[in-house]
């Protein structure tokens, strides 16, 4: 496969400031551009009631997956899923919801799409079944399915900030170990 030449868009620039994770980045976004590119979805889940430092964490992925071109799944509602579908289509990305409800009433506003699934919790299952990666950024119950479900689906699943302990996950300390993480497993052919 050619991988064409690409040029890190600004908002990357300032957001991996280290060369390493820049490196990967510009590899895949060369693997997401051009006219046969087939982006894969990253799955990111989280609490509605988030502290400040999950938030934060979660628009600033939003911000990377979003400039590399890389879809996103979430759940469309508040709290971590409002915060990276902010930080995504800050930077002209696509993020799709999958709402519980069966209308968009109660949808974040930042989402690309949303789909009113109508199938409460059980939407937890298509958000971790249709993902390549996921990443969990603090949560609860809903969480903690979303997780165990992508594992059992032998999907790769990246955990910072109080995620809830799942065997099989990997646990970050810091952020720039979780982007580094998350872009390679991107990177690898699927």
């Amino acid at each position: 496969m050619t991988l064409n030449v690409v040029l890190l868009p600004e908002p990357l620039l300032s957001l991996l400031p280290d060369a390493t994770l820049r490196e990967r980045a510009m590899h895949l976004l060369a693997r997401q551009s051009g006219p046969h590119a087939v982006r894969q979805p990253v799955s990111v889940v989280g609490p509605r009631e988030a502290t400040d430092v999950q938030l934060s964490c979660a628009h600033r992925v939003g911000q990377v997956l979003g400039s590399l071109r890389v879809p996103v799944l979430c759940g469309g509602k508040n709290g971590v899923m409002s915060a990276v579908s902010e930080g995504v289509s800050a930077c002209g990305g696509i993020v799709v919801g999958l709402l519980p409800e069966e209308d968009t009433s109660l949808a974040n506003p930042y989402l690309t799409v949303a789909v009113p699934t109508g199938l409460g919790i059980i939407r937890n299952a298509l958000i971790a079944r249709a993902a390549r990666v996921m990443v969990a950024i603090g949560g609860g119950l809903g969480t903690t399915s979303e997780m165990a479900l992508a594992l059992q689906w032998g999907k790769p699943v990246l955990a910072i900030h109080g995620a809830p302990e799942v065997p099989g996950y990997r646990r970050f300390d810091d952020e720039e170990s979780l982007l580094d993480a998350l872009l390679g497993e991107l990177s690898q052919d699927r």
